[in-house]
């Protein structure tokens, strides 16, 4: 019996990247419904649900528009500061969230995004 290298790589190697793709993929899925879970439960009293700002404390604060090209221009790193260290009256969370929460807030945030 001869064997068919070419179909025994193909036999390992494609399920292989397949559950690679499947676990990255259910990892992000992951992240995003986490970062708006984290979102909702530390950042809405004040931002809002939809990252608007126009909460009561939000109006009071006058808080941009987490979806506002404004805020959407800003890097990833730089809203992960703001949200790890805190900016102005907003207090950092980077000790409640750790850096993968802050991580995932940020990715939610960008689904606010006009």
């Amino acid at each position: 019996m001869k064997l068919n290298l070419k179909k025994i790589v193909l036999g390992v190697a494609v399920p292989v990247v397949a559950a690679g793709f499947i676990f990255s993929t259910s990892a992000s899925v992951g992240a995003f419904a986490d970062g708006k879970a984290l979102f909702a439960a530390n950042c809405a009293s004040c931002h809002g649900a939809d990252g608007k700002g126009q909460s009561p404390m939000g109006k009071k604060m006058n808080l941009r528009d987490l979806g506002s090209p404004e805020v959407q221009k800003l890097t990833d790193a730089k809203l992960s500061q703001i949200t790890a260290k805190g900016a102005g009256k907003m207090p950092g969370y980077e000790a409640k969230l750790g850096a993968d929460g802050v991580k995932a807030v940020v990715g939610h945030m960008r689904t606010f995004k006009k």
